[in-house]
């Protein structure tokens, strides 16, 4: 049987949408009647196709705005847009991010900038520009989706995990600012899901280790998470849902792992 929680008729933002968790979350979201708007890069042509389908599959409005997340102005109009649109914002999930493996001293410095200013810098403009409009509405929800590599570190990955560990830290001080103002904010850290971004780290983690794509899969991929298999996308949503809710309201603050045990070790 279906559950219903609550939440239709509210308004998310979801960065980074169009492929991946985001769009198994923003599926997740709008099945419940929460209105929609997507963002991310992708082709214009398929984007608009997964937005329509997700509308018609719906009874949530699904809108579309293509904010660049190393952009500060277009992260603030993608929030405003929030309220052109709805007249409100009750859920933001900071989900965009980027990339690179490589070991430090090889790593290109441009890709250390767009690491920290898409996963990182993102979540706190983003958050700085939602507020307000929570505020207004007396209730909001900002979940960020960080990752099991913003509790623990794995080689070759000294960006993102610095920027995953920032993510957590901004979670867990912004719940504290807002912790009278009915707004909580949480990070959810999952372990490796087999999205578009996983299967380029695999090759990526290839090269790197000087293993194939197979052993990479069996030896450092799965290898950390004791249940050996994927987290789904179904296992994200449902940690989603639970924290957008009434049933969600006392937890605040909160790093919460979806990881299959990798950081019970």
């Amino acid at each position: 049987m279906a559950v219903d929680y609550g939440v239709a008729g509210h308004t998310a933002i979801i960065t980074g949408s169009t492929s991946g968790i985001g769009q198994g979350l923003a599926r997740a979201l709008a099945a419940q009647g929460v209105n929609i708007i997507l963002n991310g890069f992708g082709d214009p042509a398929q984007i608009e196709h997964d937005r329509r389908q997700l509308q018609e599959t719906t009874n949530a409005a699904i809108r579309y705005h293509g904010a660049d997340m190393t952009k500060p102005d277009e992260i603030a109009d993608l929030v405003d847009y929030a309220r052109r649109e709805f007249g409100r914002l009750d859920i933001l999930v900071n989900n965009a991010g980027i990339q690179h493996v490589a070991p430090v001293e090889e790593f290109p410095v441009e890709k250390w900038d767009a690491l920290i200013a898409i996963i990182l810098s993102s979540t706190f403009h983003a958050t700085r520009a939602a507020i307000p409009l929570m505020k207004a509405g007396g209730r909001g929800r900002i979940v960020n989706i960080a990752s099991a590599h913003g509790l623990v570190a794995s080689p070759f990955k000294a960006p993102y995990c610095a920027a995953k560990f920032g993510v957590v830290g901004f979670t867990k001080s912004v719940a504290l600012e807002l912790a009278r103002d009915n707004i909580t904010v949480n990070a959810i850290c999952p372990g490796y899901v087999k999205t578009p971004l996983v299967e380029g780290q695999i090759v990526d983690q290839a090269k790197a280790r000087g293993m194939s794509p197979d052993e990479v899969v069996e030896k450092v991929i799965l290898g950390v998470q004791p249940t050996k298999k994927f987290v789904e996308y179904e296992h994200l949503a449902g940690m989603l849902l639970y924290l957008v809710s009434d049933m969600g309201a006392s937890a605040t603050g909160a790093a919460l792992s979806v990881d299959g045990a990798w950081t019970a070790t």
